[in-house]
């Protein structure tokens, strides 16, 4: 983000579009996906714990924890490794995905607001499409509106998917503020110039410092600041 452009939470900035991030944000799905993580990586001589998963991989792509898991142990997972869990997922999300606390009720309040919004993941399409119908978000998040990071082959860290996002929308990254939770995910909207509103109900902040960077606890608190924003731009 450029030292003289305000960016979108500013008071002189233009907010115009919102980006989610799925899991963690959306989705409460990162327990029961990382709980099969570690179980299939056990099963292939990684003995990694829940809780270890928990605290090392979660937020990652599935190719990097494999790498990382490799590394560490000094096994191969396989090939497959990856195509298996992805499957698996999606079976898994179709059974046990649920709302993060307060998102029906933002999505809904989302509207009367004004500002339009995508949601750029980790995950694949599949699991989005598995994880929305679900939970009853299909009608909020159209297929053109959804977008994958793994099917870029760009995951976050990497601002990839939040930039084609905004393109897509035919706004400027400093228009743009993203809705995120995990560190990898700060750190996408940070090298893509957009502001970030990190949820974060506890735990460590990310070792980040910018003006574009704001701290909410719950989801309750998301479209009040976006309605301020809002008022503050245009008063």
């Amino acid at each position: 983000m450029s030292d003289t452009q305000p960016h979108a939470l500013d008071p002189e900035g233009r907010l115009r579009l919102v980006l989610f991030d799925c899991d963690g944000v959306l989705i409460d799905s990162e327990a029961p996906a990382i709980r099969l993580i570690a179980r299939r990586a056990a099963e292939r001589g990684a003995p990694l714990s829940f809780e270890e998963a928990m605290e090392r991989h979660a937020g990652k792509a599935l190719g990097h924890i494999q790498h990382e898991l490799e590394a560490e142990y000094g096994v191969s997972l396989g090939m497959d490794w990856v195509a298996r869990i992805q499957d698996d997922l999606v079976a898994l999300m179709r059974e046990e995905a649920e709302p993060v606390p307060g998102a029906p009720a933002m999505l809904e309040a989302m509207g009367p607001l004004g500002l339009p919004f995508r949601v750029g993941s980790n995950s694949s399409r599949a699991e989005m499409t598995a994880k929305f119908g679900r939970v009853g978000f299909t009608a909020h998040f159209p297929e053109d509106r959804v977008h994958s990071a793994r099917e870029m082959g760009r995951p976050k860290p990497d601002p990839h998917v939040y930039l084609h996002a905004a393109a897509q929308e035919g706004v400027s990254p400093s228009e743009c503020v993203v809705v995120e939770d995990s560190d990898p995910g700060v750190q996408a909207a940070h090298d893509a110039g957009m502001a970030c509103i990190l949820l974060r109900p506890h735990g460590p902040m990310p070792p980040h410092d910018w003006p574009g960077l704001v701290h909410i606890r719950h989801l309750d608190e998301l479209v009040p600041l976006l309605a301020r924003v809002k008022r503050t731009q245009t008063s």
